[in-house]
């Protein structure tokens, strides 16, 4: 009987790297993306007096910014978590559910780079 592997070999962490540095390439372009619109938004640069509109307008503006400004932050978390999987594979802990002790499926890997959770110790937690 072959014992199940205790950890991913180094070729499988390289491909998983890959894909969280992929992913890591793609949400701090979006972040950098969200901070210009909203730094463009802050500049408003056309002066505009009708009153009514324009506090319709600025009611509009701060909702905008405000959902801008969430899904910055969610991205932000997002890095993090990417960043924090690319830590675990430098130190040899990544793909290893802190649930179960066992290998986490690599689809789901591929799927959720910076899980920490098997689906057994994810279902495991709603309950």
């Amino acid at each position: 009987m072959s014992e199940e592997p205790l950890r991913y070999s180094r070729e499988e962490l390289a491909e998983f790297e890959a894909i969280i540095q992929e992913k890591l390439t793609a949400a701090r372009k979006e972040v950098a993306f969200i901070k210009e619109t909203l730094s463009r938004r802050n500049d408003s640069g056309t002066d505009n007096t009708a009153s009514q509109s324009k506090m319709l307008e600025d009611g509009a503006d701060t909702a905008e910014k405000e959902s801008l400004n969430q899904l910055a932050s969610r991205q932000m978390k997002f890095i993090q978590q990417l960043e924090n999987a690319m830590i675990r594979i430098k130190n040899g802990t990544y793909g290893v559910c802190i649930g179960t002790g066992k290998l986490i499926a690599k689809e789901r890997l591929r799927a959720v780079p910076h899980t920490q959770h098997s689906i057994e110790a994810k279902m495991a937690r709603r309950d």
